[in-house]
């Protein structure tokens, strides 16, 4: 199981999502996302890289992605995202739920809270809208492109997205969670993991493969 240390940036004042990204470039190293946990059946790996930090009342998020097919048709918050090209964070506060946060590549956001795949419940479009996302792509939907494709996203979740679970800070906060790259509709598709996730089938819902990861303080 991997472990992460997620780095503490002190933000004296409110910062844009371009301020963001510039001090988590300068503060924190890159982490890679290529476990092919079901490589026989979905051989194609994409390059993914990702940065992670936390002020104490938001999560940093940058995805970099390199890959041969770039999908984006959903625009509805809470719809099937997962079918494009799409980025993933799911995270476990209290060892027994979890969120799934999916991003796809312009940015359309789903996120679900609960204890298992059967079960979930969707955080509101509202809460959602106060997460900042920023994706090199834009946010304008496309038909599948393929060629040769390198995007980012910059992402910032607020606390109140964790809106089960009583966050009044980060700091010190120990939890567990995966990364992924999915494209369930392209033309490759694929499955790829921070940590691995030991299942016949490809399945990201099995918060028992999930790594740890501890917020400084």
């Amino acid at each position: 199981m991997k472990n992460l240390s997620v780095k503490k940036i002190i933000a004296t004042s409110p910062v844009s999502i371009d301020e963001a990204a510039v001090l988590l470039e300068k503060n924190t190293g890159i982490e890679l996302i290529e476990v092919l946990n079901w490589g026989k059946a979905f051989p194609y790996k994409p390059g993914i890289q990702f940065r992670i930090a936390h002020t104490g009342n938001e999560i940093w998020l940058k995805f970099y992605v390199q890959e041969k097919n770039i999908l984006a048709q959903e625009t509805e918050i809470n719809g099937d995202v997962y079918k494009d090209s799409t980025v993933e964070f799911f995270i476990s506060i209290d060892g027994k739920n979890y969120y799934n946060f999916e991003f796809n590549c312009i940015g359309t956001p789903h996120v679900g809270y609960g204890p298992g795949r059967g079960n979930r419940t969707p955080i509101l479009p509202e809460v959602l809208k106060q997460i900042d996302i920023k994706s090199s792509l834009g946010n304008e939907p496309f038909e599948e492109k393929s060629g040769d494709f390198s995007w980012e996203m910059m992402i910032c979740i607020p606390t109140q997205c964790f809106a089960f679970d009583k966050i009044e800070k980060l700091n010190g906060l120990k939890a567990t969670a995966n990364f992924y790259k999915c494209g369930d509709a392209t033309s490759d598709p694929h499955f790829v993991s921070w940590n691995p996730v030991n299942t016949e089938n490809p399945d990201y819902h099995r918060p028992e493969f999930f790594g740890q990861i501890l917020f400084e303080d």
